[in-house]
Order: structure tokens, then C-alpha cells, then sequence
């Protein structure tokens, strides 16, 4: 069976980080290594990690400390690619994301590997994903040609690839990779045989629900988002919580962008193979 690696940014993380060291210990396959980033949390957080750390020896705690106390997208990825560094002379195939407030199936990655056989075209794989808040499931849309950055889990050559994520300030940095993924060639997907439960809103540990959705429309317009595309899938958030306002904040933030020509930090090759994509799943009426 071939070996993977996971790589977990926390920052005050004590209501949940520790159902989700559960669920990796309880993996049918468990990595090889895993790396929590502490990123300056102010809780229980790395105490936590470091119980876990004294029996199972795959897991690591690696702390970052500065004077940036800030929670942001930004910062994430920072300490995300804090800890790759730690990966240094350790032998993976695969090489997974995973936030600190999501849990699976004991089976999640065997699965998950399983499809990396079966397909090796496949440089990036996720699974069906759910918000779980005001005790109910929310399924998330999105595309199965798209995976959650959350559980996100990448053939080692697909992320060498892409060269990594790259540090954005409102986030957006999990749908650049998957997008420059595809550009060299790799196939994206979610498959919905294996469950992720988020547990809580998304994007609500930083930014309330309407100033989510407002920079989500400001990040597509970052990205080069093709403007039918974005009106087109705005509509579609009309069926998600918040009903109606929140794809209405989205397509705000995206004409608001637009108006103020925000910088865009993708290249322009980026951008014209994305609108492509985004042309052809408007043919093939698949949105999300």
C-alpha cells in the first residue's frame, strides 16, 4: 500500500481538534507521518496534540510562534507550508490537507488511496462534505470535479506540480491549486462514497456568513472568474444557506471587485485556462 502524510494547520482548535485526531487514529491506514501546526493558538490546542503525540509517534506537533495573532486565510497556508518543511527526508506517495474540525469514516483514506490506484491520472481526491450545525447536515455544493480544501489529499507529483499553495490574504488558495492542478494535466474529483462532517458553518471561524460570501465573490474576481460564470453560479448559492442573500453578497463582492479592479494574482495563462473550463461546464450546464 503506498504511504501518505498529513499535514493539519490549528489555531484554537480545543472544541474540535480532538475528535479529529480520533478519527485519524481509528483510520483503517494511518499515515506515515502527521504534522499539527499550532499556529499561535491561545487555548488548549497544542496541549492537546502533545497528549496525543506521547502514544501514537506518526503524530507531530510542530508550534509556530510570531507576533501575528491575526486569524486569516493567509496565515494558514503559511503554516501549512511551515509544516511540509518538516517533511523533509520522510518517503510518501500522497500528501493530505486536513483542518482540525472535520471528521470520517474509519475507511476514509483507504478509500480515498483506493481511488489513486484505480486511477492514475487522479492528482487530487476528496470526499462528499458537510457543514453539521443547528443539529442538522448541510451538504455543501460543489462540483465532483472539485474537492474541499478541508480533506483535500494529492499524489505527491500533482502538488510538486502546482508548486504548492500559495498564501492569499481572504482565501481562495484551494481553488487556485485545483485549477493549476488540472492545468498540468491531473484529473480533480470528490466522490461521494466517503463523508467528511465539517462541525461548524464554513468560513464562520473567521468572517461572519455575509462578509464570507461577499470575499468569496471578491476571490472569484481575483481569480479571473469569467463574469457569466460567476452571475451563473451566484444564482446557483440562491439554494443555500442563507437563502437567496448569500448569493446575492457573492455577486456584490464580485461587481465590486470588478468596479474597484481589484489585483489579481493569478497569471494570465491561469486565467484564460480557468475561463475555459468555466465556458464548458456552462455548455454542460454543471455549475457549482
Amino acid at each position: 500500500m503506498k504511504k501518505y502524510v498529513l499535514i493539519t494547520a490549528a489555531k484554537n482548535e480545543q472544541s474540535f481538534i480532538e475528535s479529529t485526531i480520533n478519527a485519524v487514529i481509528r483510520q483503517t491506514i494511518k499515515p506515515v507521518k502527521w504534522i499539527i501546526v499550532d499556529d499561535n493558538s491561545t487555548d488548549r490546542t497544542a496541549e492537546i496534540v502533545k497528549n496525543y503525540h506521547e502514544k501514537y509517534d506518526f503524530i507531530q506537533l510542530v508550534q509556530v510562534k510570531d507576533q501575528n495573532q491575526n486569524r486569516n486565510f493567509a496565515s494558514k497556508v503559511y503554516a501549512i507550508n511551515h509544516g511540509i518543511k518538516h517533511l523533509e527526508g520522510i518517503e510518501y506517495d500522497f500528501l493530505g490537507i486536513l483542518d482540525a474540525d472535520v471528521t470520517f469514516d474509519i475507511d476514509h483514506y483507504e478509500r480515498i488511496l483506493n481511488k489513486f490506484d484505480q486511477n492514475p491520472k487522479l492528482g487530487l481526491a476528496g470526499g462528499e462534505f458537510f457543514d453539521v450545525y443547528d443539529g442538522k447536515l448541510n451538504p455543501i455544493f460543489k462540483s465532483s470535479g472539485s474537492v474541499r480544501g478541508a480533506t483535500a489529499m494529492f499524489r505527491r507529483e500533482c502538488f510538486e506540480d502546482t508548486g504548492g499553495f500559495t498564501p492569499l490574504k481572504y482565501g481562495g488558495e484551494d481553488a487556485v491549486i485545483e485549477a493549476a492542478a488540472r492545468m498540468h494535466g491531473w484529473q480533480v474529483q470528490s466522490f461521494n462514497d466517503t463523508v467528511i462532517l465539517h462541525h461548524r458553518r464554513t468560513g464562520s471561524e473567521t468572517f461572519s456568513v455575509w462578509t464570507r460570501k461577499f470575499l468569496d465573490g471578491q476571490i472569484a474576481y481575483s481569480m479571473g472568474y469569467h463574469p457569466l460564470f460567476q452571475f451563473l453560479k451566484s444564482f446557483h448559492r440562491f439554494l443555500e444557506k442563507p437563502y437567496v442573500v448569500g448569493g446575492v453578497f457573492m455577486l456584490a463582492g464580485f461587481f465590486w471587485a470588478y468596479l474597484n479592479k481589484h489585483d489579481r494574482y493569478v497569471s494570465k495563462d491561469f486565467i484564460n485556462h480557468i475561463r475555459k473550463e468555466q465556458l464548458r461546464r456552462i455548455k454542460h450546464l454543471s455549475i457549482n
